[in-house]
């Protein structure tokens, strides 16, 4: 095969993996926007509630995605090898599925006390109440949702995305159903309100895990694997791999979410206007970041079954496919947030509504400035996959805790206070931070990857 038809070949088997990956993490948000829609019409409390048990929950589901994407980078590198694959896939994905259960036991106890929490950080004792009221019954879907997650990296390593696509998607009209009836009381159900929420999210996490549980057992295709044959013996050596493969994973990912949290939060101090636009941004660039952490994931399968082959030139080639398609995707989102914010803000507010012409002034420059990191946000989120491929993950979280918190958050406190840039230039300290991530993670990946990943695989 021509070096040219190499390159056309890994990207059409990169956007066939990525494209699914990438939908199903869209299938997520669809879930929370559901139920933000519902308590929105219900009440501006509850929305509230909701909002404010979001970064809670998910901080807590960070050891979840960890240890899955800890589980599928070993699977990947395994079915790559051939030789005993079969065995070795199956004692990770067990090993995979029992961490993401203990990994969820100590976050189920503080959602619990979620309210607790809350009251901690200063918030109103009405609203805390009501998002302890919702937080005490989902949190009885996390362990679900992080074995769901596990079991979706094996399908990503399996090279087989679209399960859990459609699975995922179903999820979102049950949870719709559910929360249209336990929120307002339809159909005979009681009204539950921010309990009705919660309950619908736990039984759509529930779904999810069952439903793919059950296509892996009888698929005819992974029926030779018996993924769940005697799946009560684990291997703690194994356990341990995943779990030190993976808590660099979850830290890294809860760097990232400690930081927008935090942003938040001092967003907060220039009213509540400036928190609206805060917020109308963050939608946005969060849902084009669900593409490029979609192309993550299918750059941590194709590099870990190349690197498992024994391919270092296919593994090579494989994340920097990875990273060009991010690019290529996202630099029109940058265009659209640079040239038309404007039009995108309105999107989100009633132009009748109090305040809201400062509202949109203030989202446009936010949106402005978000388009300026969109595509550094796509490269660092596609090279930590990529190096997750090679078992790479103590230093992409070493570079996301001096990027985003070192530089980052450092040059948006200084931006937006001893500057007088305000909530600009809270943002603009985002844009360095997120530019310095990016830059390291491409560069460590470009020094392993002409090494061939070997000793990092090899550890």
């Amino acid at each position: 095969m021509s070096s040219r038809a190499g390159w056309w070949a890994e990207a059409r088997a990169m956007v066939l993996l990525a494209w699914p990956l990438a939908l199903t993490n869209l299938s997520q948000m669809a879930l929370l926007a559901t139920d933000s829609v519902y308590l929105g019409h219900l009440s501006t409390n509850a929305l509230a509630a909701v909002t404010l048990s979001g970064a809670l929950f998910w901080t807590v589901l960070a050891p979840g995605f960890g240890l899955s994407f800890a589980a599928a980078a070993m699977m990947a590198q395994e079915r790559g090898r051939r030789v005993g694959h079969v065995r070795a896939m199956r004692r990770t994905l067990r090993a995979g599925l029992l961490g993401a259960v203990l990994a969820a036991l100590p976050g189920m106890v503080l959602l619990w006390n979620g309210g607790a929490v809350l009251l901690a950080l200063g918030q109103e004792p009405a609203l805390a109440a009501a998002a302890q009221d919702f937080l005490r019954c989902i949190l009885w879907g996390v362990p679900s949702f992080g074995m769901f997650l596990t079991l979706r990296g094996l399908m990503a390593a399996m090279e087989r995305p679209w399960p859990p696509l459609v699975i995922g998607l179903l999820a979102v009209p049950l949870n719709a159903l559910l929360g249209w009836m336990l929120i307002f009381g339809n159909l005979g159900a009681p009204a539950l309100g921010v309990r009705g929420a919660g309950i619908a999210g736990a039984v759509a996490d529930g779904f999810m895990f069952a439903a793919l549980a059950v296509f892996v057992a009888r698929d005819r295709r992974l029926r030779r694997y018996r993924f769940f044959g005697r799946i009560w013996r684990v291997e703690m050596a194994r356990l341990g791999r995943v779990v030190r493969l993976g808590l660099p994973i979850a830290a890294q990912m809860l760097l990232e979410i400690g930081l927008f949290s935090a942003v938040g939060l001092v967003m907060g101090s220039f009213g509540a206007q400036a928190v609206a636009a805060h917020a109308i941004a963050l939608q946005v660039a969060s849902t084009t970041f669900a593409i490029p952490l979609g192309l993550g994931q299918a750059a941590t399968a194709r590099v870990g079954l190349a690197i498992g082959a024994a391919l270092p030139r296919e593994a090579w080639r494989a994340g920097w496919v990875a990273v060009m398609l991010a690019v290529a995707f996202m630099i029109p989102m940058a265009l659209g947030m640079m040239l038309a914010p404007a039009t995108l803000a309105r999107l989100f507010l009633d132009p009748a509504a109090p305040g809201a012409t400062e509202t949109v002034a203030m989202a446009t420059t936010l949106l402005f400035l978000a388009g300026l990191f969109q595509v550094s946000d796509g490269v660092q989120v596609v090279g930590a996959g990529a190096l997750r491929g090679l078992h790479d993950t103590r230093a992409p979280m070493l570079i996301a805790a001096a990027g985003y918190w070192g530089l980052g958050f450092l040059a948006a406190l200084v931006l937006a206070f001893p500057a007088g840039l305000g909530p600009a230039g809270i943002w603009a300290g985002l844009v360095l931070g997120l530019a310095a991530v990016a830059g390291a993670m491409t560069w460590r990946w470009a020094r392993l990857s002409r090494q061939g990943g070997a000793a990092v695989a090899a550890g």
